[in-house]
């Protein structure tokens, strides 16, 4: 609709200064914006910090690492620290003993019933009641729960909360050292597989190409080497060891990072802002490590989260196979292979690194699905 000035009152085409108010940018508000700018990793943050499953297993996590940290050191025993005597004792825990729970009560099978009277084989007040009682080829015979730590002499201030093994080492002191030299090999091994893949994965998708197709070659050759021949080989040169098992989780272990990388790289080298830099000038490093890697950033981490849990079961699985670390050092996979012997007479040197290492696997992978969801940029924003 056109309007014509001609026709407009004489008022209207003059109007004093005074009829117009001066708006500046700044008087402009909108409440949707008045709250501080939060940036992507925070945001991030945020939405993990309200996940109850997350954060159950950072503190399981976190838990675990101090367990690892102080319980050998205040024990009162070493992890080599022997006592034949001793030995396959059951768990037995102050105060829990009272209430008939972890008392180091054991079951002796088919004993006479007139030989429980003889005080050099079942000193006094280790026989805690009979279980059965029963005959054998007209002999009377009985099953007797007995005080395993009277019975096999121990001192009565003497506590061993998971047991002893078969050498009467304290399974609670060798089980936290173990989870310190599990959870060293794990964090080792993925933070080289970590440097290796980004280093890699980030030049093979930034030069595509010859060397691309080059690069993708030898990850996929190495790819098909047999990870527990690999693993005896370094055994072989380097003996058991730390070094020989974190150099068997290495050798194959980055390239599944390393194609992730690559495959972010080829996502965003083609980007104008990528673009823009490199007709500046920018050198190729500066463009790698500087303007593609940190939006390979969230994805990384989660990999890695995800690896850790992964490591700690391949060590394992070496150690169940006799190829862990030298004895008398300890780790989670020494301890099962160790108490899978024994398994149906001492259950419980199965047990507890049986129950560490499911809950660790358990909190290692709720995390990193929690932390998956918390840095995908399209939940960016959400509660």
């Amino acid at each position: 609709m056109m309007i014509d000035r001609n026709n407009l009152p004489e008022e209207l085409l003059n109007l004093p200064d005074s009829a117009f108010e001066s708006l500046h940018q700044e008087d402009i508000k909108d409440e949707k914006f008045q709250t501080k700018p939060v940036g992507f990793f925070k945001d991030a943050m945020i939405r993990l910090s309200h996940s109850k499953v997350s954060m159950l297993s950072v503190a399981l996590i976190v838990l675990i690492i101090l367990l690892a940290i102080i319980v050998p050191n205040i024990t009162g025993y070493t992890y080599v620290e022997q006592n034949i005597e001793l030995k396959n004792l059951p768990p037995k825990i102050p105060v829990l003993c009272d209430l008939g729970i972890a008392d180091g009560g054991r079951v002796l099978e088919k004993r006479k019933v007139e030989a429980l009277s003889d005080t050099s084989r079942y000193p006094e007040g280790c026989i805690i009641e009979i279980v059965k009682e029963y005959e054998l080829k007209g002999v009377p015979m009985c099953d007797v729960k007995v005080d395993a730590y009277v019975y096999q002499g121990a001192p009565d201030d003497q506590y061993h909360w998971f047991g002893t093994d078969y050498l009467g080492r304290d399974l609670m002191t060798r089980l936290f050292q173990g989870t310190r030299i599990s959870l060293l090999i794990a964090f080792f091994s993925v933070i080289t597989n970590c440097i290796i893949g980004v280093v890699y994965g980030a030049i093979a998708g930034y030069y595509g190409g010859k060397v691309d197709l080059i690069m993708t070659h030898v990850a996929e050759i190495l790819d098909g080497m047999p990870y527990t021949v690999v693993a005896i080989l370094f055994m072989i040169l380097f003996g058991a060891g730390m070094l020989s098992i974190v150099l068997a989780l290495t050798i194959t272990g980055w390239i599944g990072t390393s194609r992730m990388i690559r495959a972010q790289f080829y996502r965003y080298k083609g980007r104008e802002y990528v673009l823009a830099a490199r007709t500046l000038g920018v050198p190729d490093a500066t463009l790698i490590f500087r303007h593609i890697l940190p939006n390979c950033v969230g994805p990384l981490i989660t990999r890695t989260m995800i690896a850790i849990p992964g490591a700690i079961f391949s060590e394992s699985f070496l150690a169940f196979l006799g190829l862990g670390i030298k004895a008398p050092n300890p780790s989670i996979g020494v301890l099962l292979s160790n108490g899978q012997d024994v398994l149906l007479q001492y259950p419980y040197q199965v047990l507890f690194p049986a129950i560490l290492i499911s809950v660790l696997m358990i909190a290692f992978n709720l995390f990193s699905n929690g932390l998956r969801d918390a840095l995908d940029p399209t939940k960016r924003g959400e509660e």
